[in-house]
């Protein structure tokens, strides 16, 4: 079996520590486990590793958030793999911050990432984990807040977060959706929003 693991995130070093990129931390996390690295291919980096007899395709796109779903639509493709079969890793703004939860297909929430992959790939019935950052800002400014780097205070939640995370992937890929579901929707809950 083979899976394709998307981690949404925007290039560029001024992102790379933003509550934005939580997709691609979670795939940084799950390429060093399996000391694999990423290489820059087309529409962008990719790494490939196994596990439990199961192949990840690990993508981070490079085509900035808005636009995730031309990488997905290449990737899916190229590999031969199935919207059922991929995970898209992805922040959310309605969990906070260090809870996860997993979904087998949904609406895009507003996010422009499951926007752009939905519209390319023509459905929204793919699985996706996502991963809360909280929504302690004020209204209007919740672009600043997911283009913001990390509190203090949100640092352990985050680490733990990831672990998690990169758990929750490997046994989408060997348990299957559903079980996986079961088992970490319940799991990493994360911190009480901020008042």
């Amino acid at each position: 079996m083979k899976y394709l693991i998307v981690g949404l995130g925007n290039i560029g070093n001024e992102y790379a520590e933003t509550r934005h990129n939580i997709g691609f931390k979670v795939l940084d996390a799950l390429a060093a486990v399996s000391n694999t690295v990423f290489r820059t291919d087309r529409y962008g980096d990719v790494a490939e590793m196994r596990y439990k007899g199961r192949t990840f395709v690990l993508l981070k796109p490079s085509t900035y958030m808005n636009l995730s779903g031309n990488a997905v639509r290449y990737w899916l493709q190229k590999e031969k793999i199935e919207p059922a079969d991929m995970l898209v890793v992805v922040d959310d703004l309605a969990l906070p911050t260090g809870a996860l939860r997993m979904r087998g297909k949904g609406s895009d929430g507003g996010h422009n990432g499951l926007k752009s992959i939905d519209s390319c790939i023509g459905t929204n019935n793919y699985p996706r984990l996502r991963c809360g950052i909280g929504h302690n800002f004020a209204q209007g400014r919740q672009v600043d807040y997911v283009l913001g780097g990390w509190s203090d205070e949100e640092k352990p939640l985050l680490k733990a977060q990831i672990d998690t995370a990169v758990e929750a992937v490997l046994s989408f890929g060997t348990i299957g959706v559903e079980r996986t579901m079961n088992t970490f929707n319940k799991k990493g809950e994360g911190a009480a929003p901020a008042k």
